[in-house]
């Protein structure tokens, strides 16, 4: 370890934000620029180099946690970048957008603040991209085989990066007019600028990578006729098919997707539209989720310029401290969390109606009132206990003229017809069925990501690209050099 006492002489400290009223008059992300190098450094220093590092155990790609951690306490730049780069194809974006289980997973985290890795990833990501520490890396030689990738999010490409380095000849098809999945149109510009991905993709290009975007597989060109061209076919669509609340009122004007709604907004960020369509600017608004889909709506609407923002979680408000009981270390724990969407709530008041986050915790829609006009002007909601059962007498009324539902996705949008034109098989939660090899029932056809493994973390995305494309080449050549992290029925760490 870089200072064995470095986690007892140094406390954690996480990368700073920006003011909330300089951040959210811009689309930027809502860190200091530059902030994070000068305390990095110290920070790596508070890994303990445990001899059994649950770290490892908690993240599905295995990074090398206390190895890059070590290096960046002696600030061994490239090396770090090195042992980072071996085990994840885009740390860049997980240390930006992952919750981070390798923390909660973290020995330190015992019984202090645990390291902050996920910082100390993205500073090692962005200091190799900024020495040029990352170059493309093509193969070799080709191995004449091809392969088809359906779906550029992060198991996508990964998938496809892998098997291309690997030697394949490998086109990636996506519905949408840009790449990136819902890390393009999901995720919004204050969490993730759009260079960090547009970098990624041109490094693959440079790899050899295709790309054939505004191509929607079952609908643009046929997914048998797309299997036939191909010696190899991975899906990794998503789990884009959106829950909805059918409740009294729904049909009701301004009562929308979440992924409905962000698209929209990442669009004026990319200079497609001047504004949105949607736009929250003097509505008020209720998201009903109170997950990170939700967060993204709520930092969204803020930047719009909502008259009011409230934010719905059925759960009850979750303590500061970790319970031993129901979430013991190293699993990942239900405690409250402020990111920085409901910072900028609290700080700007803006959900009069809800707690000083905007969030109504243990809170469950009844149902949607509108006006003459047919437009949604509020929604009813009731407390409700642990089991969800409503409070006799704690029924309330907030105005709503703009209604984002953000209650996760159920499995792979069907719609293109996709799966029906292959005749894949599902599985009994509706996501794509598989076996030990990530091969589905229709031969040289495989799934991984959200669209087998059902609504998931960026992380495991990734993982699950990596894992499928040292399937893909053991089938095309017989054997593989390429790692497979995770096999399709392993699961995060639960009591």
């Amino acid at each position: 370890m870089g200072d064995p006492k470095g986690f007892l002489t140094t406390a954690r400290q996480n990368w700073p934000r920006r003011p909330v009223e300089e951040r959210v008059r811009d689309w930027d992300e809502v860190y200091v620029p530059g902030a994070l190098l000068p305390i990095i450094s110290k920070q790596a220093g508070r890994c303990m180099d445990c001899g059994v590092p649950f770290c490892h155990e908690a993240c599905p790609l295995g990074n090398l946690i206390p190895d890059w951690n070590d290096l960046v306490s002696r600030e061994d730049w490239r090396a770090a970048s090195d042992r980072l780069h071996a085990t994840n194809n885009f740390p860049e974006f997980t240390g930006r957008l992952c919750p981070a289980p390798c923390e909660a997973g973290c020995v330190l985290a015992i019984n202090q603040p645990a390291v902050t890795i996920k910082n100390v990833e993205v500073a090692i990501a962005d200091r190799a991209w900024s020495d040029g520490f990352a170059p493309p890396r093509p193969p070799d030689r080709l191995s004449g085989r091809t392969v088809a990738v359906i779906g550029s999010g992060p198991t996508g490409l990964a998938a496809a990066q892998q098997l291309t380095r690997a030697g394949h000849t490998v086109a990636v098809y996506e519905k949408d007019d840009r790449l990136g999945g819902l890390m393009r149109y999901g995720i919004p510009e204050f969490k993730m600028e759009k260079h960090h991905l547009e970098r990624r993709v041109e490094q693959m290009r440079a790899e050899g990578t295709k790309f054939r975007t505004s191509t929607a597989v079952g609908r643009d060109v046929g997914a048998a006729e797309l299997r036939s061209r191909y010696d190899a076919v991975v899906l990794a669509v998503g789990a884009t098919a959106w829950r909805d609340l059918p409740l009294p009122g729904r049909e009701l004007a301004g009562v929308h997707q979440a992924m409905e709604y962000l698209p929209l907004a990442n669009r004026v960020c990319q200079g497609d539209l001047a504004v949105s369509p949607m736009s929250a600017a003097g509505k008020h608004v209720v998201i009903v989720g109170g997950g990170d889909t939700g967060a993204d709506c709520l930092g969204t609407a803020v930047r719009e310029g909502a008259a009011s923002v409230t934010q719905l979680d059925i759960y009850a408000q979750p303590g500061a401290e970790r319970d031993e009981d129901l979430d013991p270390w190293p699993t990942y724990p239900k405690v409250y969390r402020l990111s920085a969407a409901h910072e900028e709530a609290r700080d700007l008041e803006s959900a009069p109606a809800a707690d000083a986050d905007a969030r109504l915790f243990a809170a469950s829609t009844l149902h949607f009132s509108g006006d003459a006009d047919g437009h949604v002007r509020e929604l009813h909601l009731v407390e409700v206990d642990s089991a969800r059962r409503p409070v006799p007498g704690s029924g309330r009324t907030i105005p709503a003229d703009l209604v984002l539902l953000a209650l996760g996705f159920s499995g792979p949008d069907r719609e293109d017809g996709l799966i029906d034109q292959l005749g894949l098989a599902l599985d009994p939660r509706g996501t794509i069925a598989r076996d030990a090899d990530f091969a589905t029932n229709v031969p040289g056809v495989y799934a991984a990501g959200d669209a087998a493994r059902g609504q998931s973390l960026i992380v495991w995305a990734i993982a699950e690209g990596r894992a499928v494309a040292a399937a893909v080449d053991r089938r095309l050549t017989g054997s593989t050099q390429l790692p497979a992290p995770i096999g399709p029925y392993d699961r995060p760490m639960t009591v």
